[in-house]
Order: structure tokens, then C-alpha cells, then sequence
């Protein structure tokens, strides 16, 4: 974006996180699943499980601990990743919001027309679909510790940040401010 182009800030509603509204996303994890947990054969049923999710990645996933602080509300950078269901587990219940746009195809841009910003409790966590734009969760309150399973070849890709943006075979991470001028507001 050169130095005379007028920003376009757009607004995004902030919703609820239900398994309806984030189906084109990924999917909760965690009691706001639609999944509900069985009991195992053993302990006499004091131990149930469910399988929400089904994550794909290879034996270069990592997982890894964010601590995430407040910041202002406005969405720059949209990415996606191409190799694997990236997914966010809170720990602590503290509330966050997340913003998620569907898979375009490789190369494009995201549809800014179907971003969508929802907001979990802090007991639900997410994985998402292989493709799906977002941005890296907004915490509602200080220190708001977040589990990412990821593979580590993002964050090489994340290190390796040229031009305000990363890019690499997993990571297609776009800074939309400088690219298109926009910047998004959530509406919390």
C-alpha cells in the first residue's frame, strides 16, 4: 500500500462459537462440541472420552505454549496453512476470540466478504479446516495461555518474515493492510 492510499477499516460482529457457526472453520474442542464423550473400558466410568476432531499433520508437528495478551482489536494479517489442521486448546478458561475466513484457492487473496470473528469461554478449543484463514487469537484477558498444535515447519516459515509477511509450503501468512488497504475492527 503506497503512502497515499486511504485505509478502508471494516467491522467485524463478534459471535458466539457453536459447532454450527464454525463448520465451514474447523471444529470445537471441548464441551461445546457436538461430540459427545463415551465411557472407557476401564476406571468404572469415571474417565469418558471423544474424539472431535480429526487432526492431520506429519511427524513435524510441534506443540507449543502462546501466552496471549490483550492487543486492539483489529485484524492486519490473515493466514493458512496448507499441510495441516492447525489447532488452539486454551488452558485456564479465560475467554478469547478468533477470526476465520473460508479456504480460497492457492495464491488468491482471502474473501474479505466472509470473515467471521466468534468468541469462545475459554472452555472450548478449535482445529481447523486444511485452508482456513485466521488469525492468531485475540485473549480477552492478561495472560490467556493457549496450547497451538502446528507443524514445525510454520514456524520456520514464521521466522523467516520478509516484507511484513511469511511464506512457505505450509504457511501463506498475508499482511492485508499492506496488501489491500484493509483492516479489520472486531466489534466486540
Amino acid at each position: 500500500m503506497d503512502g497515499g492510499s486511504q485505509v478502508q477499516r471494516r467491522k467485524l460482529k463478534v459471535k458466539p462459537a457453536t459447532p454450527e457457526a464454525l463448520a465451514p472453520y474447523g471444529k470445537i474442542i471441548g464441551p461445546g462440541s457436538d461430540v459427545k464423550p463415551g465411557a472407557s473400558n476401564f476406571y468404572n466410568g469415571k474417565v469418558a472420552t471423544s474424539k472431535p476432531v480429526q487432526f492431520k499433520s506429519d511427524d513435524d508437528t510441534c506443540l507449543s505454549l502462546a501466552i496471549v495478551q490483550p492487543r486492539a482489536f483489529e485484524v492486519e494479517y490473515l493466514e493458512r496453512h496448507f499441510k495441516h489442521t492447525q489447532a488452539f486448546i486454551p488452558l485456564g478458561g479465560k475467554p478469547y476470540i478468533a477470526v476465520f475466513g473460508v479456504p480460497t484457492p492457492e495464491g488468491e487473496m482471502p474473501d474479505f466478504d466472509k470473515l467471521e470473528a466468534f468468541r469462545f469461554s475459554g472452555d472450548d478449543g478449535f482445529c481447523m479446516h486444511i485452508g482456513t484463514w485466521h488469525e492468531f487469537p485475540f485473549a480477552l484477558e492478561p495472560d490467556t495461555h493457549v496450547i497451538v498444535v502446528l507443524r514445525n515447519e510454520t514456524n520456520r516459515n514464521l521466522d523467516a518474515k520478509e516484507n511484513n509477511e511469511a511464506h512457505g509450503d505450509d504457511l501463506d501468512k498475508k499482511n492485508i493492510l499492506q496488501r489491500a488497504g484493509v483492516i479489520f475492527t472486531l466489534e466486540v
